[in-house]
């Protein structure tokens, strides 16, 4: 621990151009991946708004288990497929992928394309199992 702190004082100028770099990272994700909603809330969103769900995982994962009611749209084809979703333009849209990664592009697409209000499911469905909340499964 002194040698880390011995050598941030005496590279001070490149130890603050890594902590800008982080900082200017982190900044940039949170602000491209939009807001985030955790399984509780998306709950509620769909109980009280009637938010629809968009499911950006490949078929074979979201068959393996998904949110009841939920849309299935990879997201390699969602630019191709936003017709599909035209009608719930005036809804809230959740956008769910396995570990949350994914749904930040997505989200930033379908607000591009003029959805008000998106926002991706924190965690993803790994978090919605972790919390033991229900998926349908074929």
């Amino acid at each position: 621990m002194a040698q880390f702190l011995e050598f941030i004082v005496n590279h001070w100028v490149l130890s603050t151009l890594w902590l800008v770099t982080v900082v200017a990272i982190i900044m940039y994700h949170q602000r491209s991946s939009g807001d985030s909603v955790g399984p509780q809330a998306a709950v509620m969103l769909i109980n009280r708004k009637d938010a629809v769900v968009v499911d950006v995982r490949d078929k074979k994962e979201f068959e393996s288990g998904h949110i009841v009611d939920s849309i299935n749209i990879p997201h390699g084809k969602l630019k191709q497929r936003l017709t599909e979703l035209n009608k719930h333009k005036s809804k809230p849209l959740i956008v769910v992928c396995k570990l949350g990664q994914h749904s930040g592009e997505a989200t930033r697409i379908l607000k591009e394309e003029g959805f008000a209000e998106v926002y991706r499911l924190r965690g993803g469905i790994t978090e919605w199992k972790t919390q033991s909340l229900p998926l349908v499964q074929k």
